[in-house]
């Protein structure tokens, strides 16, 4: 997880666990401008959240994003507990 630019924290949603799955899709949809702009810098771009439907989500749309703006990607996962609370993490890897 080096060189990881991690979006999360600047959206009071980000530590929200959503009621529905389409609030999951549209949240995480709505993302593709913050991922975009380290994508395309050359930056690996991760995002961390309690929601751990909205990182299976993320690593669907992940690749397509990456396809879209011409760059190979890997993608990673994980998850680690803060406060008794687990957090769900996904990051790029340049390829």
């Amino acid at each position: 997880m080096e060189n990881v630019k991690w979006i999360n924290g600047s959206y009071k949603e980000d530590n929200r666990i959503f009621d529905s799955e389409f609030e999951v899709k549209e949240w995480t949809e709505a993302l593709y401008p913050d991922f975009v702009a380290y994508l395309s810098d050359k930056n690996n771009v991760g995002y961390a959240t309690p929601d751990e439907r909205v990182i299976k989500y993320l690593a669907s749309l992940y690749p397509k994003w990456a396809v879209y703006n011409n760059l190979q990607i890997g993608v990673c996962t994980g998850k680690t507990e803060i406060n008794g609370q687990i957090i769900y993490k996904i990051w790029t890897v340049k390829l």
